[in-house]
């Protein structure tokens, strides 16, 4: 199994991205934390996600993950543009053929979902949860299950995506792409929180980290894992020799990040009940 392991690291040294052509050596590298899909499941999702490329018009296209569901399972594929920020589309499928667009969340979908959705997921779509908040005023939250997912999904992003400093850069016009000079983080910087960020619109860049000397606009632009609060929240392990560095959201069970050092390679994919761990406070 190891000797099986390192020809897959110098497989992915060659493959630049984790979409439908690495797809099979990233599920791979991702195994050890049980996020694995069936020989069905990667022969479908590997035809399915190159039409759904070239269906869309997307630069490229990801394997997002996988949410158990109790009748079906959701697979979760995301869609980037130009901007790989800010052109984002999320779809979902349950046979790994066929996709469906997510709905674009809202502040008003996403209480909705917060106050109506409890449980596990049923894996029906259409689905409806309801709540009623008091007998007095006869107010019903209702929300289908489609909208629950768009929200978990879009949480689970906000929350814990994961990129290696500077794998992204923000252009002088605005535009997030690919660093394609980005050659990998070194094995001891691979170590260190700090050096993985959240990839998403910074909501915290604080001015001491601004003032650093080795601060450069167009890569520190993305908040550090290392400010997540509570602390603690990430696993970060380096395996099989020291040969890929992997983290482990404590939050979102079920969701793993890996790096190459010294090569581009990186990804992260979900595969979990959608549910956060509101436990993690007290289990640290």
């Amino acid at each position: 199994m190891f000797y099986k392991l390192i020809k897959l690291f110098e497989d992915l040294k060659n493959t630049l991205k984790m979409d439908s052509n690495s797809l099979p050596h990233f599920l791979d590298v991702v195994a050890s934390s049980g996020s694995v899909l069936n020989l069905e499941e990667r022969t479908a999702l590997q035809t399915s996600l190159v039409i759904l490329k070239k269906n869309y018009k997307f630069q490229r296209v990801l394997f997002w993950g996988k949410i158990l569901g109790l009748q079906q399972d959701y697979f979760v594929a995301q869609g980037r543009g130009e901007d790989e920020m800010r052109d984002r589309k999320s779809l979902y499928s349950l046979n790994c053929l066929d996709w469906l667009l997510l709905p674009s969340v809202t502040d008003a979908m996403v209480e909705e979902v917060s106050k109506a959705a409890q449980g596990r997921f049923t894996g029906d779509p259409s689905f409806v949860y309801e709540l009623q908040v008091s007998k007095q005023e006869e107010r019903v939250f209702k929300v289908t299950e489609e909208k629950r997912l768009a929200v978990t999904v879009h949480q689970i992003d906000e929350e814990a995506s994961v990129v290696p400093r500077g794998a992204f850069i923000r252009s002088p016009s605005g535009p997030v792409q690919i660093n394609r000079s980005f050659s990998g983080l070194s094995e001891s910087e691979a170590k260190r929180l700090e050096n993985f960020m959240h990839f998403r619109e910074s909501k915290d860049l604080p001015r001491e980290k601004q003032q650093k000397a080795e601060w450069t606009p167009a890569i520190d632009f993305l908040d550090v894992l290392s400010e997540d609060i509570p602390k603690g929240s990430w696993s970060l392990q380096l395996e099989c020799a020291s040969r890929v560095c992997v983290l482990r959201s404590l939050l979102w069970l079920g969701l793993t990040f890996y790096h190459v050092p010294m090569t581009p390679q990186h990804g992260y994919v979900y595969i979990g009940l959608g549910m956060k761990n509101l436990d993690l406070p007290f289990m640290l």
